[in-house]
């Protein structure tokens, strides 16, 4: 998923390496055993040295795997599509947004907000079309057309320095949190223009929604309180009182708890949604905790701590820090990449050599893997159906019809499929191979990839149609 290589491309038929390819196959290889469900990605924003960037962590493993460098200086609030392809980072001090390709951990395109001012805040809407973008300074909304990535529209008046801003579930208001007016602006969809006004507690500068969209939890940052606000009445149903000046909230995946960033008591508080009451002691993080975001499946929440530079994991069935993460230097913001669609692996295992070149764009891999689908996934289709390997910082989509079927040696037409060829000039041979009921083995090796900054472990995912699978896995890397 993460690669200097684009998807898509040129696939040149041959023959060349299939013989070898099964050979290798044939002896059999020792292979390292490895959760086979993918795990998530947590992008975090980063101040660099005055220059704006990204660090990309690896949940499965809670390493860096890769720095993302930003035209901007100074990088703020992020967020990322629905579909997980692309995440939008609002650069505070260059007045303009950075999309990257999460597939490629590059910036594809930059869109200036014409704030004169940077951006605060950014929320991408359920559907992934429209990316809306606070002005700190100059009390606007501005509005991106995600498919072209231009602003679109005039920006919306809001109130005074907005800073936080989410849409709701489902898609049809943006609340917006005013630090300096004390309220929350509710933003109509339909016709962009600011249609209530709810009064919540000083310097509101965080939000989030309930996944049902019922509720909206508003950190106030110089109340120390969270202001619960009724979506249906635009109104507040409750204020909690949290740690010292919150600044980051977000909402697990099932809606029961809210997790409080206090920048001015280095801890999170967990708030029980149910009674809207802070539940447990507070759980002590880095120094000046700010962004905090929970994985998909709920496990985890990543706390970005602004003046000790790393990132805490909390694990939320205990309430308590599991890892802490060098990250570089400011982390601010935080958003997680949803893994891959698809059916999970029942298992994958896998063995990785990798050789690195000191020219770019030379680099060598080669993978043995099994994997075994669970008795409830779609059928493999590898002739019809397009196959992503990511080796590290490596991603290549091999499009469907480059695989072409031969018999095995059972006279199964089904069981062996191969590809070689060059796409994005890298040189590609790839071969899978039914070895049992819903199990196969696959193998790839390339010639001319770009692994820079691949260190060990080594996430290797493949998906192939609807099912993938991901490995950690200790490479043999040469140097």
């Amino acid at each position: 998923m993460h690669s200097n290589n684009r998807n898509g491309s040129r696939a040149a038929s041959g023959g060349g390496g299939v013989v070898a390819l099964f050979a290798m196959l044939a002896m059999g290889v020792g292979l390292m055993a490895s959760p086979a469900e993918a795990q998530p990605f947590a992008y975090v924003t980063l101040d660099t040295g005055g220059a704006g960037s990204v660090a990309v962590i690896d949940t499965a493993t809670n390493m860096v795997v890769a720095t993302i460098p930003l035209a901007g200086s100074f990088s703020s609030a992020i967020a990322v599509t629905p579909d997980g392809k692309h995440a939008y980072v609002a650069g505070s001090s260059s007045d303009t947004v950075s999309v990257i390709d999460t597939a490629t951990n590059m910036v594809v395109a930059t869109v200036g907000v014409m704030f004169n001012h940077g951006p605060g805040g950014i929320a991408i809407t359920p559907d992934g079309k429209r990316a809306y973008v606070t002005r700190t300074v100059g009390d606007r909304v501005a509005v991106i057309d995600t498919a072209t990535n231009i602003v679109v529209g005039t920006p919306i008046p809001v109130g005074r320095q907005p800073f936080g801003v989410a849409v709701s579930p489902d898609g049809k208001h943006v609340y917006v949190a005013n630090g300096g007016a004390n309220n929350v602006s509710v933003i109509d969809r339909a016709t962009n223009m600011a249609v209530a006004t709810v009064g919540v507690g000083k310097f509101p500068s965080a939000i989030a929604f309930t996944p049902d969209g019922k509720h909206a939890y508003v950190g106030n940052q110089l109340s120390s309180t969270v202001s619960v606000i009724d979506t249906a009445t635009n109104t507040v149903e409750a204020t909690i009182p949290v740690g010292a000046e919150p600044v980051g909230v977000a909402v697990t995946p099932d809606g029961k708890h809210a997790y409080v960033a206090n920048i001015s008591s280095s801890d999170v508080s967990v708030i029980d949604t149910a009674s809207n009451t802070v539940v447990g002691n507070p759980i002590p993080v880095g120094s000046q905790p700010t962004g905090v975001a929970v994985t998909p499946d709920g496990k985890h929440a990543y706390v970005t701590n602004i003046s000790s530079n790393n990132v805490s994991v909390i694990d939320t069935a205990t309430n308590t820090v599991v890892a802490t993460i060098p990250v570089g230097a400011e982390p601010l913001g935080v958003a997680i990449v949803p893994p891959p669609p698809g059916v999970p692996f029942l298992a994958f295992n896998a063995k990785l050599e990798i050789d690195l070149d000191r020219k770019p764009n030379t680099d060598r891999f080669e993978l043995q893997s099994h994997f075994t689908l669970s008795s409830t996934a779609p059928a493999i289709h590898p002739v019809v159906e397009p196959v992503t390997l990511q080796i590290g910082t490596f991603s290549v989509t091999i499009p469907p019809g480059s695989f072409k079927k031969h018999e095995n040696e059972i006279g199964d037409e089904e069981g062996v499929f191969t590809f070689h060829g060059v796409i994005d000039g890298v040189r590609l041979e790839a071969l899978i191979k039914r070895t049992g009921t819903l199990r196969y083995a696959f193998h790839a090796e390339a010639k001319g990839a770009n692994l820079t900054g691949t260190t060990n472990p080594v996430t290797v995912m493949l998906t192939i149609g609807d099912n993938s699978g991901t490995a950690s896995v200790k490479a043999d890397i040469d140097h």
